[in-house]
């Protein structure tokens, strides 16, 4: 078995196994570390700190005071029962670096609507008027996971792939329109259908999908899944532009730059391809901006960073800290 093969198998128990561990260290070592990363960013220089102000004023775009709803809950009495352990380890990862008596409100899940009241979110349309959510880097496990690319753009097979659940009408649509073209692998895994259907293909794992020089990206109920680790790889992102956004900041994504953007029935998809493999130079010169992307989200550290800072403002808007230390505008 590979190496690539057994860190797919023990990701997921690695993982949840971290967060396990995580719970053990006392809250004041949390809170340490909390004010140790504040003061890296205070020692950072100039153009650090702007882009890390950038990143939070996106995240966060709450610029005056704002009122606790009732369903508030206090850090300390925060628990994972009956919840999502996959949200819940990232954000009991970040809520933990604050005193237990400070609270919260948020909601885990596939959003596409702007909750009323200020929310720690997963996910938001990409709207600029959705200032109530709050982006956090929830679901990490599933939607940051990166993987190894050897094979460099133009030693991969010149076709387009896609697979993906069958759980929304425009995937199926985008499934029976494709599944039988000759520059592409396109198909739907089976969901709750009872009978297999035509547009259903088998699945197909990552490593696999990166032997293609093209990659689809298909929104699902919210965003792609498989956005975040196309856009870091060797191939090349080809999707119609996104309806909504999470931590990876998708509606700051710009088409010809980042991805190849395709029409809503992405009935240029045949157009796309045949350019790029025409014109390879120019394709990898998108996928050099998508990985540079990509790269942003690498860093762990300071990804804790920019996420302490998001919460940092919520407590300070709401009235439960000192004074607002970061910029306002976005």
């Amino acid at each position: 078995m590979t190496s690539s093969r057994l860190a797919n198998r023990f990701h997921k128990p690695v993982t949840y196994a971290r967060n396990q561990l995580r719970a053990l260290v006392p809250g004041e070592l949390w809170q340490i570390r909390r004010r140790a990363l504040f003061s890296e960013f205070d020692r950072m220089d100039a153009s650090g700190q702007a882009d890390i102000e950038a990143r939070v004023n996106y995240y966060n775009r709450l610029t005056g005071p704002i009122s606790l709803p009732e369903e508030a809950e206090a850090i300390g009495r925060f628990t994972g029962k009956r919840k999502s352990s996959a949200y819940c380890g990232d954000f009991q990862h970040l809520i933990r670096h604050f005193p237990r008596h400070l609270q919260v409100h948020y909601r885990f899940g596939d959003l596409t609507t702007t909750p009323r009241e200020p929310t720690f979110v997963k996910s938001r349309p990409i709207d600029p008027e959705a200032t109530n959510a709050m982006l956090l880097r929830l679901n990490a496990i599933r939607h940051f996971r990166f993987y190894h690319d050897p094979l460099p753009f133009r030693a991969k097979k010149p076709l387009a792939v896609w697979r993906g659940k069958s759980n929304r009408d425009h995937r199926i649509a985008f499934a029976r329109q494709f599944m039988n073209h000759p520059l592409c692998d396109v198909g739907c895994t089976q969901h709750k259908e009872k009978q297999a259907q035509p547009w259903h293909k088998p699945f197909m794992g990552v490593e696999e999908q990166l032997r293609h020089q093209f990659i689809v990206s298909v929104e699902g109920i919210d965003v792609a899944t498989n956005l975040k680790w196309i856009m870091a790889s060797n191939s090349l992102c080809l999707m119609r532009r996104p309806r909504f956004e999470t931590w990876f900041m998708e509606g700051t994504l710009v088409p010809g730059y980042h991805y190849v953007e395709l029409k809503d029935d992405h009935s240029d998809l045949e157009q796309k391809i045949d350019y790029y493999r025409r014109y390879p130079d120019q394709a990898e010169a998108i996928i050099n901006n998508a990985q540079r992307h990509a790269a942003r989200f690498r860093d762990q550290r300071r990804e804790d960073l920019v996420g302490l800072l998001v919460m940092e403002r919520y407590f300070q808007l709401s009235g439960q800290k000192g004074p607002v230390r970061m910029p306002l505008g976005i």
